[in-house]
């Protein structure tokens, strides 16, 4: 494998093709927006030179890693000659059904295609395809560059042979590969998501308050940042869809959104990516100034 296409040039997305890149694959960054994609690039950028100017890399190294990428505003064109793509757009079951018809349409019959997704189902996307064996999930974690794990999730017909080919690749991006089986949630946010979810159902039922809440876990259980935080980076939108996932897929009442998570992505306090969720954000985009203290 050398030619890796990327779909989406989001935060995750860029993240992905800047590992890549990084380990000397070719890679095809493809977004319908040029915007995005110009984005994209500006932000791998940034990183490596953050990288550069504490000595994690060199000049060369950053010059190689961005010559490595190509920037596609067209699916078809950017998956032509790809050996591996790998799906990081919007988490929308929908719209990643459309995308992996169309790249098993486009791309080479050997091509293993795999989702980034957090939460949706891996079997469910490569029903979608006419090459269920060659699917499999490569949930990043964010920030890309940084975090090690990489969640290996093997959808129901996921043959043995795609699922060591991606251990090897993510190996090969000096990444730690865990493999995981096609379930609501897989491991991480089954885990994660819940706790989230009981942090935000304790500042609803006027148990603590944000400060409160976040450094409990911080300073009790070791937690680099508190639940409440980490609800508002990775996104309070991004998190009541997860939840949704695992309450419809086990219909457990201990998924169930919290009426407050609710409300807050109702009226657009979505976390760093708004501005303003358990925190404000307006003036930095530090967890210092609390938005809300107890429950609305």
């Amino acid at each position: 494998m050398k030619n890796i296409t990327v779909i989406g040039a989001g935060t995750m997305g860029n993240g992905i093709a800047h590992v890549f890149a990084q380990a000397g694959f070719f890679v095809s960054l493809v977004d319908v927006s040029k915007e995005s994609l110009e984005k994209g690039l500006k932000t791998i950028e940034t990183n490596l030179d953050r990288m550069l100017s504490k000595e994690i890399i060199t000049e060369i190294d950053k010059t190689s890693t961005l010559s490595n990428i190509k920037i596609f505003s067209d699916l078809k064109e950017a998956v032509k000659e790809a050996d591996l793509v790998v799906e990081a757009a919007t988490e929308n079951l929908d719209l990643k059904l459309s995308i992996f018809k169309q790249i098993d349409e486009f791309a080479p019959s050997k091509t293993i295609l795999t989702s980034n997704t957090s939460s949706i189902s891996i079997t469910k996307i490569a029903s979608a395809t006419n090459r269920p064996k060659q699917i499999i999930g490569m949930h990043f974690m964010n920030p890309v560059p940084m975090m090690k794990l990489v969640e290996i999730i093997c959808g129901y017909d996921t043959s043995n042979e795609t699922t060591n080919k991606i251990v090897e690749i993510t190996e090969k991006l000096n990444k730690i590969p865990v493999i995981v089986n096609d379930y609501p949630g897989f491991i991480a946010n089954r885990i994660l998501m819940p706790m989230i979810n009981e942090a935000i159902y304790s500042l609803y039922e006027g148990v603590a308050g944000v400060k409160q809440i976040d450094e409990v876990m911080k300073l009790g259980m070791a937690h680099p940042m508190g639940p409440l935080q980490l609800a508002d980076f990775i996104g309070l939108d991004v998190c009541l869809s997860i939840l949704e996932v695992l309450y419809d897929g086990f219909k457990n009442p201990k998924y169930a959104p919290c009426p407050l998570l609710v409300n807050m992505v109702t009226a657009g306090k979505k976390g760093v990516k708004s501005g303003e969720g358990f925190y404000d954000y307006s003036t930095s985009k530090k967890a210092e100034k609390l938005a809300i203290q107890f429950q609305k």
